[in-house]
């Protein structure tokens, strides 16, 4: 360092900025879920203010919400499911959603796996007959029987295969009900 220069000294231009409350470039948006729930208004959201091209409706386009079932159907029997729902439209003031995804809280999930017994998982793409593409996960358990002696109840590698393919094919049965 070169004599006479005070390394804690530093030039800067300007002064220090002023300091602004930052809600006040926020506006509020209703978040309203499909048709199919019986709550419409979901929740509400904040997003900045449209400054000059920048427009507060395309920061909005596109955001996921994750939102208990059980608000959205007010009835607690579903608390431990979440719907993930993404903003396609905006009108006014309101945010318009459509279903994005549904997924297990962890605990019910943590809950659901027990020790000294086979997690058998199988994965689907099923297409409705309005022609969205939906992943389907299954998740199976092995059970001890009755009379069983042994502590655990592990399936075989041969045995989850025949397992996973019943869920496939018993996925497929209520598809194609519904078509």
């Amino acid at each position: 360092m070169a004599v006479g220069k005070n390394a804690k000294m530093k030039k800067g231009k300007g002064g220090k900025k002023k300091a602004t409350d930052v809600m006040l470039r926020k506006e509020w948006y209703d978040v309203v879920a499909p048709a199919t729930f019986a709550k419409r208004n979901a929740c509400k959201t904040l997003v900045n203010k449209t400054i000059g091209q920048k427009l507060s409706s395309t920061n909005l386009m596109g955001r996921v919400f994750e939102i208990s079932l059980a608000d959205l159907q007010e009835d607690d029997a579903f608390s431990h499911r979440k719907i993930k729902l993404i903003v396609e439209d905006i009108k006014g003031r309101s945010c318009i959603t459509n279903f994005y995804g549904m997924d297990l809280t962890t605990d019910k999930l943590r809950s659901l796996l027990k020790k000294w017994c086979s997690t058998i998982e199988a994965g689907i793409d099923v297409k409705t007959a309005d022609g969205y593409v939906l992943r389907v996960f299954v998740l199976g358990f092995t059970k001890r029987r009755n009379n069983q002696v042994k502590k655990n109840c592990y399936a075989q590698t041969s045995q989850i295969r025949q397992i996973r393919g019943k869920m496939i094919e018993r996925v497929m049965q209520i598809r194609g009900k519904m078509i």
